[in-house]
């Protein structure tokens, strides 16, 4: 069942809708749960968690093998930390979950067109699932959003729309789209979500099913820490997991409505006066489901943490000296580890996964003009 999330009105879900008549956004409840001994010999997708993921019909069920990305111990810092390599998923990011699952239900409704608008990555993985999936697919993206992405969303047979201005103008544009066409959209869709639920699946069975202490994720509209909020709190309710770790939420200074929020105790999180970062997968000025964002980050006793772009840049680079090359959106989780270990908020001992979200391939632009630039 889809519920609205403002006025509680519930919607079937065998009819193609992306948001509430009131506006709101839905969310997607009433799904099942797999049990543990039933995933052996299941394909190493996202599907093998497919009771949880509200997709009817195996026939629609879309997959380019996302999912089942490598948990790797590395030394940062100083510390152990449990990295998830979700930037290694078939489009070089995290999205790809939600790409899948989103796709694939786009597909049971037999939806044949969709618009997107995204910062790079969610329009790529959009664009390459819907291209798997035979559905056509406009993407609209700032201008200023990295070459690589925007290679990927035209190579991919997408119809890409550069937008001039901020990430927001993007999002205005494309719901001008959207009066004709099905917003697909990362931000609004609850499947995305359901998708991005099996990033907390694998972490606690690759942990043998046990939760870790902390999962730290970067935040932009915040798709990924509910969905690692909502996927670990199946997982205690069923008992499968024995507590929910706590969360930390990421975000640059320069663009950080969720960390301001947080710190000032609200229920909504407002808009802000963005400046520009170099972790633009995370720079939306007002996230669409910023309560609920809120209220994962409260129930699970988590965190909110804004970094530096000095930060960002510098942890990019310590993760590429151990073998890790990721997008300044993905540093910018790493850079918030050792704030939180100096001052406590995580202690010694405790067992810390911190998502990994995009290749650094996607911003190679970027990162040769930071790194490699004279002057």
């Amino acid at each position: 069942m889809l519920i609205c999330a403002a006025c509680g009105t519930r919607h079937p879900t065998s009819i193609p809708r992306w948001r509430c008549d009131c506006g709101s956004y839905l969310q997607l409840e009433g799904t099942g749960l797999f049990q543990p001994e039933s995933l052996a010999g299941r394909p190493a997708t996202v599907w093998r968690y497919h009771e949880a993921l509200g997709v009817d019909d195996p026939a629609s069920r879309v997959t380019l093998g996302e999912g089942s990305t490598p948990l790797v111990a590395v030394e940062f810092a100083g510390r152990d930390v449990l990295f998830k390599l979700d930037c290694l998923s078939p489009t070089g990011s995290f999205k790809d979950r939600g790409s899948a699952v989103m796709l694939s239900k786009l597909s049971e409704w037999r939806v044949a067109e969709i618009v997107e608008d995204s910062s790079g990555n969610a329009g790529a993985s959009v664009a390459a699932y819907a291209a798997r999936a035979g559905i056509a697919a406009d993407v609209f993206v700032p201008a200023s959003a990295s070459a690589g992405k925007l290679a990927q969303i035209e190579l991919y047979g997408a119809r890409l729309s550069r937008i001039e201005g901020t990430r927001e103008q993007t999002t205005a544009a494309a719901l001008e789209r959207a009066a004709r066409v099905f917003y697909a959209s990362h931000n609004w869709s609850p499947y995305f979500v359901a998708g991005l639920k099996t990033a907390a699946y694998e972490i606690a069975e690759q942990l043998h099913w046990r939760a870790p202490d902390w999962v730290v994720a970067p935040v932009g509209g915040g798709g990924l820490i509910l969905g690692l909020y909502q996927g670990f709190r199946e997982l205690c309710d069923a008992r499968i997991v024995d507590r929910m770790p706590r969360l930390v939420a990421v975000q640059a200074e320069a663009c950080a409505p969720v960390y301001h929020a947080w710190t000032e105790k609200l229920d909504e999180v407002r808009a802000v006066a963005k400046r520009a970062t170099a972790a633009e997968g995370i720079s939306i000025a007002q996230p669409v489901k910023g309560r609920a964002i809120l209220e994962a980050i409260r129930r699970s006793e988590g965190v909110a943490r804004a970094v530096a772009e000095s930060e960002i840049w510098d942890a990019l680079g310590s993760l590429a000296r151990r073998g890790l090359y990721v997008e300044p959106t993905s540093a910018a989780a790493a850079a918030a580890l050792a704030g939180l270990w100096d001052s406590g908020v995580i202690r010694t001992g405790e067992r810390v996964v911190v998502e990994l979200t995009g290749t650094g391939l996607k911003a190679t632009d970027k990162v040769r003009e930071h790194f490699f630039t004279e002057g």
